[in-house]
């Protein structure tokens, strides 16, 4: 009797084990090791501990818009108005307090809202009004920093204590952004993987039409797509707040592109469908000790765009090499 071909998404774990290893997984956690072990040969500086708590806060950002990007490209889009809304978030939390504790719980909030009524604003025209995702999420962008210019004018406030003892600050040795970034991931994961709701959000991903001929409710799944999506690049800009002590109204410029390439990186396809969550938390640790490497061998900084974008690359190329080679066997 022949034994079952192995899937294109998974490989086969030992008997007895309850999931199968996805190959997103296996990839991005080999090609992690490979890289702290070049770290360790030819930068050890970049693993050494200080490195490593000065590093991680910013790692954890990049993996929490990763999740919120990951959700969108599920359901085959871009979400181009994540820097718009993560800059907001960050102004709001640091300017509306003005430095008292006592109005940083409102200033949440009121981040909450604006996330809110971007993400309906983005479901809306996705979802209802079937424009481009590229071309709406980028008008929702320019919303977002106007509301950033009447917030802040452009000019930079200091944080208040509490958000920066709970953000910047660490627990047991760890940066407390970590605690936040894996919270996130766990939330993602588990009502992507384990609820109803999940399983049919990647299906309406995968094929709309298929969806709806299965009754199921295509926009409000969209929809919800970027509402939570909205709300984890708000989580990402208040920490931020937190993490650096003066932040500028610009801080979710620098993350667009790390967001895609972590998604890409984690195995998600572009097209829509399965997305994997924990490969994108992992390639978010890949992409950040990938620039701090960079940093130790004498990379300027000014070419960090360029290290994420071959970083984007090798994804794109490692995936869809596997998938033609897929292919080949399958019709060979």
């Amino acid at each position: 009797m022949n034994a079952p071909p192995l899937t294109p998404t998974a490989f086969s774990r030992p008997a007895g084990l309850p999931m199968p290893l996805a190959r997103s997984f296996v990839t991005v956690v080999l090609s992690t090791i490979v890289l702290i072990a070049v770290c360790a040969v030819f930068a050890p500086s970049s693993l050494s501990w200080g490195a490593l708590s000065g590093s991680l806060p910013f790692a954890a950002i990049i993996a929490i818009v990763g999740l919120g990007q990951l959700l969108v490209v599920q359901q085959g889009g871009f979400d181009l108005s994540l820097p718009g809304a993560v800059s907001l978030s960050v102004v709001v939390a640091t300017h509306y307090p003005q430095q008292d504790d006592a109005l940083l719980f409102q200033a949440v909030l009121v981040a909450i809202a604006f996330a809110l009524a971007a993400g309906v604003l983005n479901g809306l025209l996705f979802s209802v009004f079937r424009l481009n995702a590229i071309i709406a999420t980028i008008g929702t962008n320019a919303l977002l920093y106007g509301a950033v210019f009447a917030v802040s004018g452009g000019v930079p406030s200091i944080t208040t204590e509490l958000l920066a003892e709970i953000a910047g600050g660490e627990t047991f040795g760890v940066p407390n952004s970590v605690y936040f970034a894996l919270a996130a991931m766990a939330v993602v994961s588990f009502v992507l993987k384990k609820t109803v709701v999940g399983r049919r959000y990647e299906v309406i991903g995968a094929s709309p039409s298929a969806g709806r001929a299965a009754g199921l409710s295509v926009r409000t799944h969209q929809m919800m797509a970027y509402v939570f999506a909205q709300l984890l690049y708000c989580m990402a800009g208040i920490l931020i707040g937190g993490i650096t002590r003066e932040p500028t109204a610009f801080q979710g410029d620098s993350l667009l592109l790390p967001s895609v390439a972590v998604v890409v990186l984690g195995g998600t396809s572009l097209l829509g469908g399965r997305g994997y969550p924990v490969s994108t938390v992992v390639a978010a640790f890949f992409l950040n000790q990938l620039s701090q490497f960079a940093l130790a061998v004498g990379v300027p900084y000014s070419a960090q765009t360029i290290i994420q974008a071959l970083a984007l690359g090798f994804g794109i190329g490692v995936y869809s090499l596997r998938w033609t080679l897929n292919v080949r066997k399958s019709t060979g």
